[in-house]
């Protein structure tokens, strides 16, 4: 199986499996996002239906996140036994089902109940990345999970950029804000289902097939019927996933911490207008288009000379680079450096979430879904964190400052990460293997242009 992966990225071959099975991953994760995110850019005429108070629409955002906790931890041995393809199409329906629900909720209580169960589809990320690792070779994974993570990220930016378009345009249709948030809001649920139709049709589980034929054929050594469990106490017994657990949790968490935050932050603390602020909170979240990669990419090129050890080495400097960044830019008073700050910050921020999943691949390849899985729920443990450090130190700008510190211990968990001398033989001989292949490939089109 290791010796079929993609030794590259072709992303304009679509008669490649490889290629298929990345494209339309990011693009299902891009979806789900898109929808885990559409309610929030329409919370103020949510908020003024069902007349919510500041501690019921908190209660909402948690929720939001929490529950995702809990769904990645169980998404990712699901991977194992019935393979991504089942997985994420399965993902897909059952979670356009809240979507719709909560366009038709008619209180708090009940858009609360949908509101939570929505928060499932943020476990798309660890399918997304078990997909990509499966399909390409040790010596570009990480770049692959990168690009994939931060491409699908995306998702959340563009819902709040969209959503709101798409309620002026229903409106202008004719319909009242009461009706036009419901109309719109059905827009992400029709996406869910016609991704779910593409994600069955177009992709396959691994290079070899389909988990189901595998398994019919004994080809899965381990993963009987009770497989899913297996991978996931064997991950949760694997101490280096708990230390990429808080690492994510650093990383990601100050992710998604920083996109509930930041708008409110600059127009608290530079007299900013609403839209100029919510311009500079956008920007941050636009460095996952290219950051992420970034980070996936300058781990594998590290790692072509440095081994298993450089990748543990270049999150540790990017999780370093993200602690320094968030306390300079908590303390910034000038507007300009506040945003230079940020964005220097965030990038560091972006680069470790990638740096991070491109070491997820080589913790245990007999467990690859409880470990992406595990590792994935750390992200949104450090965001419930974040958010509890807000509600205890009731400022954001002090907030800032403590994660920032956070981030800096955080980061000796990086470092701290070993492999054992038979663990590294085993990856350098898949590595060598895979740019093997990669030569020999080249030379045989070199071969057939040449007659």
């Amino acid at each position: 199986m290791h010796t079929d992966k993609a030794t590259r990225l072709q992303l304009l071959d679509l008669s490649l499996i490889q290629t298929r099975v990345f494209h339309l991953t990011w693009m299902a994760f891009f979806v789900c996002f898109f929808a885990w995110f559409a309610c929030a850019p329409l919370m103020p005429v949510i908020r003024g239906e069902f007349d919510l108070t500041t501690k019921q629409i908190a209660n909402i955002n948690i929720a939001a996140v929490a529950i995702t906790i809990l769904v990645r931890l169980i998404i990712g041995p699901l991977c194992d036994r019935f393979g991504p393809r089942k997985t994420y199409t399965g993902l897909l329906l059952l979670g356009a089902i809240p979507v719709f629900g909560v366009a038709s909720a008619q209180s708090y209580e009940s858009f609360l109940f949908f509101r939570l169960l929505i928060g499932a589809v943020g476990a798309s990320f660890v399918i997304t990345q078990y997909h990509t690792s499966v399909m390409y070779a040790a010596n570009v994974v990480g770049t692959a999970n990168a690009t994939a993570a931060g491409w699908g990220n995306a998702g959340g930016g563009a819902a709040q950029a969209i959503m709101p378009l798409v309620l002026g345009a229903v409106i202008m249709l004719g319909a009242g804000e009461a009706l036009g948030w419901r109309v719109a809001l059905l827009v992400p649920g029709v996406l869910m289902l016609v991704m779910a139709f593409l994600y069955w049709r177009y992709t396959q589980d691994c290079m070899a097939g389909n988990f189901s034929e595998l398994h019919a054929a004994g080809a899965l050594p381990g993963m009987d019927k009770k497989g899913g469990w297996k991978s996931f106490k064997r991950a949760a017994g694997n101490y280096r996933v708990w230390l990429l657990f808080i690492t994510y949790g650093a990383c990601f968490g100050v992710e998604i911490f920083m996109h509930n935050v930041v708008a409110i932050y600059f127009l608290d603390n530079f007299d900013m207008s609403l839209k100029a602020a919510g311009l500079v909170a956008g920007s941050f979240g636009l460095l996952a288009l290219f950051a992420r990669a970034l980070g996936g990419w300058v781990s594998d090129q590290v790692a072509r000379r440095g081994g298993l050890d450089a990748r543990t080495k270049v999150l540790f400097v990017l999780m370093v680079g993200e602690g320094l960044g968030l306390l300079v830019f908590s303390v910034m008073d000038s507007f300009h450096l506040a945003v230079l700050a940020m964005l220097a910050f965030g990038l560091f921020t972006h680069m470790a979430c990638g740096a991070t999943y491109a070491l997820v691949p080589f913790i245990d390849r007999e467990a690859l879904g409880g470990v992406a899985g595990i590792v994935g729920a750390g992200g949104n443990v450090g965001a419930v964190a974040a958010g509890f450090v807000l509600l205890w130190v009731g400022e954001v700008q002090q907030t800032l400052f403590i994660l920032g510190s956070v981030v800096l211990i955080s980061a000796l968990c990086a470092i701290a990460v070993r492999f054992s001398a038979a663990h590294k033989v085993r990856e350098e001989a898949l590595l060598q293997d895979a740019l093997a292949q990669r030569s020999a490939l080249a030379a045989d089109n070199s071969a057939e242009y040449q007659a």
